[in-house]
């Protein structure tokens, strides 16, 4: 018997109706559509708003729908559900059951997984080792935040960064030579000075002295991350270029981490991936962290054929980072 392995068999994706311009940004924070354009490549942001819905699970529960739409499936059939978020609804129950019983995936187990803006190619790799076990065979993997919720609108140098949307695909088994192929994942816990959230968590539980000293907001040092997005991105990219005796000219999609058009360019140059062979959506729906890169495979879902080589990579919090091969299964 051949090698199991998961597939991507379907995409879905939804981002909030409400459309933060810079020019409506720039009456909330001393900031101008030329300095973020220039410094982050963002014209707009999706933000959700009370009046449309609350909680990431309001998202994913879209980006399912979205889903079921172009790629049906029985939601009783689904096994696993696995939802990389940093911004879950509550502490417990998590976003992923919560989904599940909306969606009718009563059937599969649930959990979510935090590994901020890496967590969509981390969610990726665990649900493929579910599948590739011979356990399971048809897992959904949802990846998306509300990250306005941790957005700090008096500090100009992120503000204009966050955004809201989610992303979902569906795995299933297959044999073939498509699907899940490869992956290299990192992390490192020695700065968390640089990026990070601080309050609401065991050791910073909410009080008025932490939403005093704004710790439930992100902030981040630019300048540090910049450099530590751009290396080990292209670093860990060309490792699994190397392994897998891949050139350039197979590549078909680099699918980089929407998090800075800086950092995209900085990626996609030191690769030698031609700019028309990256999605870049980034200007117009911002970081949606765990969100960006699976909102990216769905809109270019159209001009995406069965064998294509997709890299996948993405820098966040923790530090976490990595990159993962893939070819498309339709």
């Amino acid at each position: 018997m051949n090698q199991v392995h998961a597939v991507i068999t379907g995409v879905g994706a939804y981002v909030p109706q409400y459309r933060l311009s810079n020019d409506e940004l720039s009456n909330m924070v001393e900031t101008s559509d030329e300095w973020i354009v220039k410094r982050i490549g963002i014209k707009e942001r999706r933000v959700l708003k009370p009046e449309e819905g609350c909680g990431v699970s309001y998202l994913a529960v879209k980006a399912i729908e979205d889903l079921q739409q172009k790629h049906p499936f029985d939601p009783a059939e689904i096994e696993v559900v696995v939802f990389a978020t940093s911004t879950p609804d509550y502490s417990l129950p998590s976003s992923a059951a919560l989904t599940a019983a909306q969606t009718g995936m009563t059937n599969a187990f649930c959990f979510d997984m935090e590994a901020a803006c890496s967590g969509f190619i981390y969610a990726l790799d665990v649900a493929n080792g579910f599948i590739a076990s011979g356990k399971y065979k048809k897992v959904i993997v949802l990846a998306g935040d509300v990250l306005s919720t941790v957005t700090d609108y008096t500090d100009r140098n992120t503000c204009p960064i966050f955004a809201d949307g989610c992303g979902c695909v569906l795995l299933e088994v297959t044999e073939e030579e498509v699907g899940f192929v490869d992956s290299i994942l990192c992390s490192d816990g020695s700065s968390p000075e640089n990026l990070h959230l601080y309050g609401g968590g065991s050791a910073n539980p909410a009080t008025h002295e932490t939403v005093d000293q704004r710790l439930h907001y992100i902030w981040q040092d630019g300048k540090v991350v910049f450099k530590r997005a751009v290396s080990s991105m292209v670093d860990t990219c060309e490792q699994i270029v190397k392994r897998n005796n891949l050139t350039v000219e197979q590549i078909d999609w680099v699918v980089p981490h929407q998090a800075n058009m800086r950092i995209i360019d900085a990626v996609v140059n030191y690769l030698g991936v031609p700019p028309e062979k990256a999605m870049i959506n980034i200007e117009k729906y911002g970081n949606t962290s765990a969100g960006t890169i699976p909102i990216c495979l769905w809109e270019w879902e159209s001009k995406l054929k069965k064998g294509d080589n997709i890299l996948l990579t993405a820098f966040g919090a923790g530090f976490t980072w990595g990159a993962t091969y893939i070819k498309w299964g339709y």
